[in-house]
């Protein structure tokens, strides 16, 4: 008989072991394990009452309760039997439950039984400290062997906590990942969004307020505006600040390609779709979905590809170049574009459905001549990253700014990141003067400012350095890092704008305060 019952119960190990191994869900599986024991050894319930949030004892799992019995299941650590349990981490046998004081039956689960009822409850320690109770009910039996059954569920309570310590092990690490994973997503955001939206011009304002609208929206965008003007980059922070921040964000210059190879670009093909087409292959769309597709230079699409897209953005389906197969897609559209859409309808070069398609939620972004103030700011920000890349500190001399101050920028951002990315090379010493820069920056530049139209522009920067400096409490550090400058540079520029006392007083002030 005995070895039968060491059979089973082996058996039963195994069976617990296996469930755990292919565990997934806490509770669910506590529950499956409470259930074996159950059915298997014919135990009438079980419950595994774990230390909760409160201090005290609530029941985590069971089976053969009910709901209400079940949330009934609440003790003290000083009461009844599950209580002395924990307290004395020590097992516990009750022969006949009718018959000991400390059993309170606060489930109320047995007040109908009939016949003898048994307890056996053994403690769940983890990590030496006791966490909770592992109870059984059985009817009473001449021939059972309560030892023997305590030493099965002290097997059984082990495995329970090295399972409990390891789910709790993955939860913690899954929480500290998804906080990490978040850091490092707003640290994300955060970095396109200064890289692009340097300055605190109106025009530049306004884009700010629309990216922020639009971006957790599933809203098609238009971007206009010339040629690098930062559309790009205004794209990549939309998608950052959107729901599918996580999934891909696909890059199409729409002009790059001939119409036949820009098909097969976008939508895909099939081995043998044409000459060369020695493998089948996904296009872009299909790339990109679930997440965001960028399609740059959309006004250069012919009007052949321009009916595909349509179909794609009003039907969310395709096929591939020689393929019958229609594929679907989930994928948010952003186009580009530096042409005037509606002249090109107009025109009857761009399809007018298409374009309305696309003219959700235009954003123009505003060429950098029609924001002049944000000059110093931009300089400053592309200095301080060439100092990364190059390791050189430097600075631009009034004159050179006030130059570049009056150039028209027809390149615009773009222009002039490769304008300080080549005097970061060539120039030798730390300062950047108007010798240093190219000569080509002169030409069809706007006249030298008048004394008055100087003295605004000396203004407009001192006013964006005191601003920054009361924004952070007049700590430098702080306000040169909003205005994307070196600490240096801020120095120089409190020193240029005679701030220095100014400075000093407010600080002192600030930490009389305190």
């Amino acid at each position: 008989m005995k070895s039968q019952v060491g059979a089973l119960e082996l058996k039963v190990l195994c069976e617990i072991a296996r469930i755990i191994g292919q565990a997934h869900d806490l509770d669910r599986t506590l529950e499956s394990v409470l259930r074996i024991l159950s059915e298997t050894l014919s135990m009438k319930r079980a419950t595994l009452t774990l230390l909760d949030e409160t201090g005290q004892l609530s029941i985590r799992a069971s089976y053969g309760l009910t709901a209400e019995e079940r949330q009934r299941g609440v003790y003290r650590l000083d009461e009844g039997v599950t209580g002395h349990i924990f307290q004395t981490a020590k097992p516990f046998i009750v022969p006949d439950v009718s018959k000991e004081p400390l059993f309170l039956d606060k489930t109320r689960s047995r007040s109908l039984e009939r016949g003898r009822i048994s307890f056996i409850g053994v403690p769940i320690r983890i990590k030496g400290q006791p966490a909770g109770v592992l109870n059984v009910d059985r009817l009473f039996e001449d021939e059972v062997s309560f030892e023997e059954d305590v030493n099965f569920l002290s097997v059984v309570s082990t495995l329970i906590s090295q399972f409990i310590q390891l789910s709790r092990h993955f939860e913690e690490r899954e929480l500290t990942l998804k906080k990490e994973i978040s850091l490092l997503r707003s640290k994300l955001s955060a970095s396109y969004q200064r890289f692009f939206i340097v300055g605190k011009s109106q025009p530049m304002e306004r884009v700010r307020q629309m990216i922020e609208k639009v971006s957790p929206t599933k809203a098609t965008v238009l971007l206009l505006g010339e040629s690098g003007t930062g559309k790009t980059l205004t794209a990549r922070i939309i998608h950052e600040l959107s729901e599918r921040h996580a999934q891909p964000f696909i890059k199409v210059n729409c002009a790059a390609l001939p119409e036949t190879l820009l098909e097969s670009e976008l939508f895909g093909h099939e081995k043998g779709a044409f000459t060369g087409a020695t493998a089948p292959k996904p296009g872009r769309f299909e790339e990109a979905d679930g997440g965001t597709i960028f399609l740059d230079e959309i006004g250069e699409l012919t009007l052949a590809v321009q009916s595909k897209l349509l179909r794609v953005i009003q039907e969310k389906e395709f096929e591939r170049l020689g393929a019958t197969k229609t594929r679907r897609v989930d994928v948010r559209i952003i186009a580009a574009t530096n042409k005037d859409l509606a002249e090109e309808v107009r025109r009857g070069q761009f399809r007018e459905d298409l374009f309305y398609r696309l003219n959700v939620f235009p954003i123009r972004v505003p060429a950098l001549r029609e924001r002049p103030e944000d000059i110093p700011a931009l300089l400053n920000h592309f200095l301080e990253t060439m100092e990364k890349e190059y390791s050189r500190r430097l600075v631009f001399t009034p004159k050179a700014l006030d130059s570049l101050m009056r150039y028209d920028w027809p390149g615009n951002v773009r222009e002039m990141e490769n304008l300080v990315e080549r005097l970061s090379i060539m120039v030798e010493g730390e300062q950047i003067d108007v010798e240093d820069i190219p000569s080509q920056f002169f030409i069809g530049a706007r006249p030298p400012a008048s004394p008055e139209e100087h003295a605004s522009l000396v203004d407009i920067e001192k006013r964006e350095v005191l601003s920054a400096l009361e924004r952070h409490r007049w700590i430098q550090s702080r306000a040169a890092k909003e205005l994307g400058i070196t600490l240096r540079q801020m120095g120089y520029r409190i020193k240029k704008f005679s701030l220095e006392a100014l400075v000093q007083e407010r600080r002192s002030r600030i930490r009389g305060d305190k």
